[in-house]
């Protein structure tokens, strides 16, 4: 089974394709953009399925970062994701970047209890935990970088995602360190995905209210005349 994994979630706008059946990455594209994800996504896809030598014909499934992450990268990814899955009509897979990351950071520390942190807000940062099975034992949620520390210091998990040096300072004490990144690679979206039986069309996880927001009771001034 071909599957086709996008990430606009950070500052990577990445594709890839996975035959899940062999267990091969037939191809791939990253970019390291920052902004503008919804200018390049398309040509990313187009990218990584000229590496794979496929078409979008011969895909089965699209799997996609949902975030948290970039409140507008990640609407790109998952409108991008939806809308090739409805056109092609296979099912569309949604991965949370905090997943990814725990995923990776049980391969590197097998057997480990895994706490993923990402975000640059000290007082509100995304956060999740994960049992040593790779259960989800607590959020996605956000949490202050104190609330964050003080559990890390009773359970002493094995720590993922660019916040985790934070955690790190807070606590003052050391923990085994995994990927220090704001999202996984883009392989590991597919790999998940495709252990994973289809559900429900992915949506964003917005775990905080977007920067931008409209003004309550604007209104123009009428002019005379």
């Amino acid at each position: 089974m071909n599957i086709l994994a996008i990430d606009t979630a950070a500052a990577l706008c990445a594709a890839c394709v996975l035959d899940s059946t062999q267990g091969v990455e037939k191809g791939r594209a990253v970019r390291d953009l920052g902004k503008g994800h919804a200018e390049h996504v398309m040509a990313v896809v187009a990218e990584a399925l000229e590496g794979a030598g496929l078409a979008y014909r011969d895909l089965d499934a699209v799997a996609v970062c949902v975030g948290p992450g970039s409140f507008t990268g990640v609407r790109v990814g998952v409108a991008a994701a939806r809308g090739l899955a409805l056109a092609l009509r296979v099912p569309a897979i949604g991965i949370t970047t905090l997943e990814a990351l725990a995923a990776e950071a049980r391969d590197a520390f097998p057997g480990r209890p895994v706490l993923v942190v990402t975000g640059n807000r000290p007082d509100s940062l995304h956060m999740a935990r994960f049992d040593a099975a790779g259960g989800l034992v607590e959020g996605p949620a956000l949490a202050p970088i104190a609330t964050i520390a003080e559990g890390a210091r009773a359970d002493r998990p094995v720590l993922a995602g660019n916040a985790a040096p934070l955690v790190v300072e807070a606590a003052g004490q050391g923990f085994d360190m995994a990927a220090l990144a704001a999202t996984a690679d883009i392989a590991r979206y597919a790999r998940l995905a495709a252990a994973r039986r289809p559900g429900d069309r992915p949506r964003p996880l917005y775990l905080r209210a977007a920067d931008a927001r409209p003004q309550d009771a604007f209104a123009l001034p009428l002019k005379d005349g």
